[in-house]
């Protein structure tokens, strides 16, 4: 099972960052880890392009978000049809932004994973604790709940990654602790197992997503239960990216 490594755009980027793949891959050289698989999530807008490069050199393309329906009339919407139309093989679901900025509810990620898979994608189902749950300890019951409302019984261990995400850790420059890390994956590990069966659970891949840099990449990534990283910022400048993905 190879780690995860994810760049996570958000709402940045132009048309010219369709050559970041090949700079990538040109970084990387020789020396791209067998065991970590490259996922680009751009802005829809520039999807189909940055897939079309990222293919070229083994990496795969995801979109941050789509719609639960397959069409209609919600404009400013992509389904997940039209994000694998574009080349996506993943779809980030109900990441922390979406939750909070955009009121995305259990709910919501639930029937947007749902469409996900159902599109022959996989979901990454992101979950994660404010400072306030965590303060309260809080973390590990919160996280529980996100769980059991947000994955589909379509869910498998094939078509569905979780990325936790302390929100408290998200652009802050903050991590969680080494035990903190670890002791939630073994928590999601355990819920999801009890969810869709143990043997499932054991091929899930968790990744950590909250101010993963090449500083820190290391030590999150050889961590027990990290299956790879969800990175925001430090993955728009290519030569921080390859740090973190070499750290692998």
């Amino acid at each position: 099972m190879k780690k995860l490594v994810a760049a996570n755009w958000k709402m940045n980027g132009e048309g010219s960052w369709s050559t970041k793949p090949a700079a990538l891959a040109s970084l990387l050289g020789d020396n791209m880890p067998e065991n970590v698989q490259v996922l680009f999530c751009p802005p829809a807008v520039y999807l189909d392009r940055i897939a079309t490069e990222a293919g070229k050199f083994g990496m795969n393309a995801g979109a941050q978000n789509c719609h639960a329906s397959a069409s209609g009339a919600f404009t400013g919407e992509i389904s997940a049809q039209m994000a694998a139309d574009c080349g996506a093989d993943y779809v980030i679901c109900g990441h922390s932004e979406r939750r909070a900025l955009f009121g995305e509810t259990d709910a919501v990620v639930r029937a947007k994973a749902d469409a996900v898979i159902a599109a022959g994608l996989s979901a990454i189902i992101c979950v994660g604790e404010t400072l306030a749950y965590r303060e309260s300890g809080e973390a590990e019951a919160t996280v529980e709940m996100q769980l059991k409302g947000s994955i589909p019984t379509t869910s498998t261990a094939l078509n569905t990654v979780i990325a936790y995400e302390p929100v408290w850790a998200i652009g802050t420059g903050k991590t969680a602790t080494l035990d903190d890390i670890e002791q939630m994956h073994g928590h999601i590990r355990k819920v999801y197992g009890q969810l869709l069966g143990d043997k499932s659970a054991g091929k899930l891949r968790i990744q950590y997503g909250g101010s993963v840099k090449p500083a820190n990449a290391k030590e999150i990534l050889s961590a027990k239960g990290v299956d790879g990283a969800l990175v925001g910022g430090a993955s728009l400048k290519m030569e921080d990216f390859a740090k973190i993905i070499l750290a692998g």
